[in-house]
């Protein structure tokens, strides 16, 4: 044997050898086919692993959980009220067996779940009130003291008959026994999302909106009201404040004018006379000016201190 067939033999038995084994990791489970067909259940334990070169293959799936989301769909509720409904589901492979036989794939598993899941979802949601999908529990709830008495009366009417945690448990354990065939354990399924749809939240917001703007006017209307009161408060402490302040300041005014007489009166009864020209002086003080002209006779009693001034 020369040097080059001794190398493509020992290239070939390399070959050979590297595809004799194959590793299995933590997350992997695997089957094993010979030609096409499946041999055994499966294999779950990691390790290294031995097959035959090229005739069997190693097919392997995940281990670990995996997740579903479903596609938001709008569904009625038994009460006639349009939502859109979202949910999610954890899953795993739990007979790579059947999962191999029947899916093959994630791809395909996931269009099974779709089938199952949303279908399923379609078929309880379509059964049950819409208060029931919405709350959990029966419990009080805390109001604001906005709210009419007839919406408390209308939402205290509601009782909740099943709850939304039961509902999704509904939705898992139908759906459950149905993925079992295709080698699938359902972990869970929970709703993700609810809402109305597009015609009906925009009535909701307008009813939220008009709402609002009608506790917005109560307390636009109360906010007013004591305004009016304050200010009315204010006019009338004003009114008094100023009504005492004049009354002060009349009676300050009323003993300094009483003062100011009994000083008069006491000067003129001390010299009346003098009194007399002093007023005289300053009643001509007041009463003429450049720009006034007062024509009288030289008999009268308005000059009569001015007379006596050339004697």
């Amino acid at each position: 044997m020369n040097h080059k067939t001794l190398i493509i033999v020992i290239v070939l038995a390399l070959i050979i050898i590297f595809n004799a084994f194959y590793i299995i990791g933590e997350t992997e489970q695997v089957i094993i086919t010979q030609f096409g067909e499946p041999l055994g259940d499966g294999i779950k334990e990691a390790g290294l692993k031995v097959k035959i070169p090229f005739i069997q293959i190693v097919h392997s799936f995940e281990k670990r959980t995996l997740e579903w989301d479903g596609t938001p769909q709008q569904i009625p509720t038994s009460d006639k009220r349009y939502i859109w409904l979202d949910t999610f589901a954890r899953w795993r492979i739990e007979n790579p067996l059947k999962f191999y036989e029947s899916t093959r794939t994630e791809t395909a598993a996931h269009s099974r779940l779709d089938d199952i899941i949303s279908g399923t979802t379609r078929d309880v949601i379509s059964s049950t009130k819409l208060i029931d999908i919405v709350r959990d529990s029966n419990r009080e709830m805390k109001f604001t003291l906005e709210y009419e008495a007839s919406t408390l009366e209308e939402l205290k009417r509601e009782i909740i008959k099943v709850g939304r945690s039961n509902v999704a448990d509904s939705i898992f354990a139908i759906s459950a026994p149905q993925v079992k065939k295709y080698g699938i354990e359902l972990v869970d399924v929970q709703i993700k999302r609810l809402n109305y749809v597009n015609d009906v939240r925009e009535k909701v917001y307008d009813r939220m909106i008009s709402e609002r703007q009608k506790i917005a006017a109560k307390y636009r209307s109360e906010g007013e009201g004591q305004a009016a009161e304050i200010l009315g408060k204010m006019r009338r402490e004003l009114d008094q404040i100023e009504s005492e302040a004049y009354r002060t300041a009349q009676e300050i005014k009323g003993k300094a004018d009483a003062r100011a007489i009994q000083v008069y009166a006491d000067a003129y009864n001390n010299d009346p006379d003098f009194y007399e020209f002093q007023k005289t002086l300053e009643t001509y003080k007041q009463t003429i000016d450049k720009k006034n002209t007062l024509i009288m006779g030289t008999d009268s009693e308005y000059y009569k201190f001015l007379k006596r001034i050339d004697k």
